[in-house]
């Protein structure tokens, strides 16, 4: 099974922030210099395709996919698999400022697991009550955070 994650204004407030700090980047020079080379205007064209399409890769390649044994988070070229018995705790954050962060809302969930970067992963699944069920499922209660039963 499969959940994309929740996508929340202030990420897309982001998003487009960031979207228009590259755009003023890389076409900054094509209004001073009026002897700009053809290869130099190519070069930060695809500088500038290149970063949006990466940027929306990692926004809106964001997945979470429960498998037999792991379940699978992705984001863009990242890849995560957490060993189901591995997880130690699930817990709701807002916390989305430190850690591994594999999420685009605030509304997300902290995965506690041994091998984990910085010792979590926290994601933001969309249909955050489906993902804990179909996670309850896979991981004892005792593993949840009191506040997700």
């Amino acid at each position: 099974m499969t959940f994309r994650s929740k996508i929340d204004r202030p990420f897309l407030t982001l998003y487009g922030a960031a979207t228009l700090l590259i755009a003023v980047s890389c076409f900054w020079p094509f209004f001073f210099d009026e002897e700009m080379l053809l290869s130099a205007a190519i070069i930060l064209i695809s500088i500038f395709i290149g970063t949006i399409a990466f940027m929306l890769w990692l926004l809106l390649g964001i997945s979470y996919v429960f498998l037999d044994n792991h379940l699978f988070v992705k984001a863009g070229p990242l890849r995560i698999s957490i060993a189901y018995e591995n997880i130690s705790l699930v817990a709701p954050t807002s916390d989305i400022l430190t850690g591994m962060r594999m999420l685009s809302s605030r509304d997300a969930l902290e995965i506690f697991y041994p091998k984990a970067f910085m010792g979590s992963v926290k994601i933001s699944p969309a249909e955050k009550q489906r993902f804990l069920d179909e996670l309850m499922k896979q991981v004892p209660r005792d593993k949840f955070h009191h506040s997700l039963l």
